[in-house]
């Protein structure tokens, strides 16, 4: 009976030695992942994050919901940024169609493919070809010749409008200016609302 407790206590030496053997094990090998030294820890390779500058662009809070999409995809994809220049093209588009889509010359509101006669969309496309270039362009993309999305892809993409974009993206004109290839660009009207419109957009324009 003498040596029972020696038994016991090398039995529990034995029991822990089980258990607390491979957290210590667990233990280094942790430590050895990480870094050994201050120096080490320096070495490391900071990451870089590239942050855009952002850019201000006109935006227009007393407009509605579709003059203020048409001013944005206007900046979007051209490098027009003369307010004069966007409240020219404003001005033009609210005299032809107060930038609604579905209407047809006249007033009637009705789709692309039941305007028979006259003018249709935002700019009132007008002559066959330029017409039925906005059916063929919205059937290339897949999009709706009646929605403003599609028109303004459209118009912003039309070879008349890219032919006379380098004089809206100029710098320093006045908004009668502005109106002469704004005239070449639709095919008429220099004088009138246009110019009265445009110089309501151009007191409407904020940058931020």
């Amino acid at each position: 009976m003498g040596r029972l407790p020696f038994i016991i206590a090398t039995s529990l030496v034995v029991i822990t030695a089980k258990i607390i053997s491979p957290m210590i094990v667990e233990f280094f090998t942790l430590l050895a992942g990480l870094p050994q030294s201050l120096e080490e820890q320096r070495s490391v390779e900071p990451v870089e994050i590239i942050v855009e500058p952002y850019v201000e662009t006109w935006k227009c809070p007393g407009c509605t919901p579709n003059e203020q999409y048409v001013l944005e995809k206007l900046q979007e994809n051209t490098k027009i940024s003369d307010p004069n220049a966007l409240a020219t093209i404003m001005g033009n588009i609210k005299q032809e169609s107060k930038f609604i889509s579905n209407i047809c010359e006249g007033g009637s509101r009705v789709s692309y493919f039941d305007c028979h006669r006259g003018g249709y969309g935002i700019i009132q496309w007008t002559s066959i070809g330029r017409h039925r270039g906005l059916g063929l362009f919205a059937k290339k993309y897949d999009c709706d010749p009646s929605a403003l999305d599609c028109q303004t892809r459209y118009m912003i993409n039309e070879p008349i409008f890219q032919r006379y974009l380098p004089e809206f993206e100029g710098h320093g004109f006045s908004i009668s200016q502005y109106m002469t290839p704004a005239y070449y660009w639709l095919g008429w009207g220099i004088k009138g609302n246009r110019e009265i419109y445009s110089h309501e957009y151009k007191a409407k324009l904020i940058l931020s």
